[in-house]
């Protein structure tokens, strides 16, 4: 098994088809054709399933693939750090829960590189999702929280898929809501005071456990509760219907605008309050990219001033 040979199947994954990956790779059908078998043949599995309607993964090559791409990436990490720039474009993705400051970092990232030799992507989804994203290597870096609720669960998830969570920062829940909302001038909200008004929940699916939600508290009983998608749409539910959110605090206003306010939850002795722990996760032994380090310490620098900024 050789380094070509990996790039050659991953290239052919990516693409569905064997004549795109040909001439992605510059290389002949049949020569493509030719490798693919020779590296079936060693290993003893099949790879690619060939019909009419494309080329897919076999069971047997959806395992291979996942570590094809683990070496592979780590040989591009090797050849960005130490080797020759090749011509070819370089891949870096995150996955996150809906945090503005995740963006905010991925945006500052950017910044400091060519965007037409690298190719970038954000993904704001499930949590399920940013952990799966992690796992197959579709992101290198994968942003969410853990919680005294929630961290055995996720923990065993990240272990299970041989991830590593790294903290970022601690934090107290706090209400966020449009400037326009009734509580909005408080110091302080408590839990009875929000019974009025409906709670937004980012959607984790139909099957999903509320194990994964992106709200802290999320095992109360909340009398009004809408679920939403993306960030805009809670956004414009805030405003239409008065709703209401629970997060970090950690707002970025040069992305969401100054419409809004995160007012701090006043705990109660049935509703207390629970520290946030936000952090990223990695495969286990990985090697950060240089666009994973860069946007690591963008992280950790935007970070770093909420916190002075706030005391």
């Amino acid at each position: 098994m050789t380094l070509q040979q990996l790039n050659y199947a991953i290239t052919i994954s990516e693409t569905g088809s064997f004549n795109k990956a040909a001439e992605i790779l510059y290389i002949s059908q049949p020569s493509l054709t030719g490798a693919i078998q020779e590296l079936e043949k060693e290993e003893n599995i099949r790879i690619f399933h060939r019909s009419g309607k494309g080329v897919t993964l076999t069971n047997d090559g959806k395992e291979f693939m996942l570590y094809a791409r683990q070496v592979y990436q780590q040989y591009e990490t090797l050849q960005e750090k130490f080797g020759k720039a090749g011509a070819r474009k370089k891949k870096f993705g995150v996955s996150t829960q809906h945090y503005s400051f995740a963006v905010k970092a991925f945006v500052e990232m950017v910044k400091s590189f060519d965007t037409s030799k690298y190719e970038f992507a954000i993904r704001e989804t499930r949590t399920c999702e940013v952990i799966d994203d992690v796992s197959t290597l579709c992101s290198e870096i994968g942003i969410l929280y853990l919680s005294d609720f929630n961290r055995k669960i996720l923990m065993k998830l990240l272990s299970s898929n041989d991830l590593e969570f790294h903290r970022l920062i601690d934090c107290q829940a706090y209400v966020y809501l449009w400037r326009g909302h009734p509580l909005a001038g408080k110091k302080s909200i408590t839990f009875p005071e929000l019974s009025d008004y409906p709670c937004l929940s980012f959607e984790q699916g139909g099957n999903s456990s509320f194990y994964f939600a992106e709200e802290i508290l999320s095992t109360n009983d909340y009398p009004r509760m809408i679920k939403a998608c993306d960030r805009a749409t809670m956004l414009n539910l805030m405003v239409g219907l008065n709703g209401y959110t629970l997060c970090s605090g950690i707002i970025c206003e040069e992305l969401n605008g100054s419409d809004y306010v995160a007012v701090p939850f006043e705990a109660d002795e049935l509703n207390p309050n629970s520290a946030m722990k936000v952090g990223y996760i990695v495969r286990k032994n990985s090697m950060l990219s240089v666009m994973g380090e860069t946007y690591i310490r963008e992280l950790r620098a935007y970070l770093d001033r909420y916190k002075t900024d706030n005391g």
